[in-house]
């Protein structure tokens, strides 16, 4: 069986990957800086998947080691790639950072994918090329409009870097795999999400609100044109996200693709407003969440959520959980970790 490169594998999307991977039998070497993210992770993979995959700590920023890296593990069959700075916010505020990490690494990886020959590469990219699309639901034919942050440019650009890379190196072939909003946690309960610092995502934020961590949720804005005023998203399982990754790969392995680049969209098709989300966290839990409606936050899209059907018909993937199933993972992980006998995912 191949051997799997999955950069960022520690991380949260990361590490629900690396162990569908090893569930098919694959063999996976991780690279990872632990920046966001812990060497704990590799005991809840090991303890779910019954085997611990290689690690490397190695910060990708660092050309001459990325091709050390490579000259060592020549036969590397794939790579995803999942490495890179996230946060909206912190994008704003320290562009150079997001730059240099986000589009810098691709370079990096891809320039040694072409010395290589004949390569596979799946992308993580994000609904955020989209911004505030026209029509619902979004399919990959959708513009792509002008970035709200520097992180959601380097998704653009990050794109564009590899369609132009591929359209010149028939050997790369490659697909971009974009992520409506990620949520839950492994049925497990031995890896799932936990963000540094204040989440900047509304699940663990109500998670961490309902167990009693952050004192108060902000709704931000009720006046949106939707049935009850909040915004709309697509909330998917991180486990559907992950299984998404193996058939996208599989695709390029069995060489089922059509183009050497291809996008799809990966969600439910079903767009939750934030007070369903609510609704359903309440519904689950049997916990009442404390929670206000505070003014809209600037850059928040009113509604976003997916055309599946591309994903669906051509990869042979589709979202099984709800969104009560999701949160039921999340509020179960959420339980774990607070009683500190976690291994944690960030």
């Amino acid at each position: 069986m191949k051997k799997i490169l999955v950069t960022g594998g520690l991380g949260f999307i990361g590490s629900h990957t690396v162990v569908e991977l090893q569930n098919e039998g694959f063999e996976v070497v991780i690279i990872d800086n632990l920046s966001n993210s812990s060497e704990n992770v590799l005991d809840g993979i090991e303890v779910i998947s019954g085997k611990r995959p290689v690690f490397e700590k190695l910060d990708l920023r660092e050309k001459q080691k990325v091709q050390a890296f490579f000259a060592e593990h020549s036969n590397i069959g794939g790579v995803i790639h999942f490495a890179a700075s996230k946060a909206v916010g912190e994008s704003v505020e320290n562009p150079l950072l997001y730059y240099e990490n986000n589009l810098g690494v691709l370079v990096y990886i891809l320039q040694e994918l072409l010395k290589k020959g004949d390569s596979n590469f799946i992308f993580s990219s994000s609904c955020t090329v989209y911004g505030q699309a026209d029509q619902m639901p979004i399919t990959e034919d959708a513009p792509v409009k002008p970035a709200e942050s520097p992180y959601g440019n380097t998704k653009q650009v990050g794109e564009e870097i590899i369609k132009d890379t591929c359209k010149v190196n028939p050997q790369l072939a490659a697909i971009a795999l974009r992520y409506f909003n990620p949520i839950g946690a492994h049925p497990s309960v031995e890896i799932g999400e936990l963000p540094l610092g204040v989440p900047q995502n509304l699940l663990p934020f109500i998670t961490q609100t309902g167990i009693g961590l952050r004192e108060q949720l902000s709704v931000f804005g009720d006046d949106y044109p939707t049935e009850d005023g909040t915004c709309i998203r697509d909330y998917i399982h991180v486990v559907d996200v992950a299984k998404a990754h193996v058939a996208a790969l599989k695709r390029l392995l069995n060489t089922e693709n059509t183009e050497n680049f291809e996008v799809f969209n990966l969600g439910t098709g079903k767009g939750s407003s934030v007070l369903e989300v609510i609704g359903s966290f309440e519904r689950v839990t049997g916990e009442k969440l404390n929670y206000r409606i505070a003014p809209r936050r600037e850059g928040d899209v009113i509604q976003a959520y997916a055309d599946t059907k591309k994903a669906n018909d051509v990869l042979g993937w589709k979202a099984k959980s709800t969104l009560d199933d999701a949160m039921k993972s999340a509020w179960d992980w959420e339980n774990k970790i607070r009683k500190g006998t976690e291994k944690a995912s960030v």
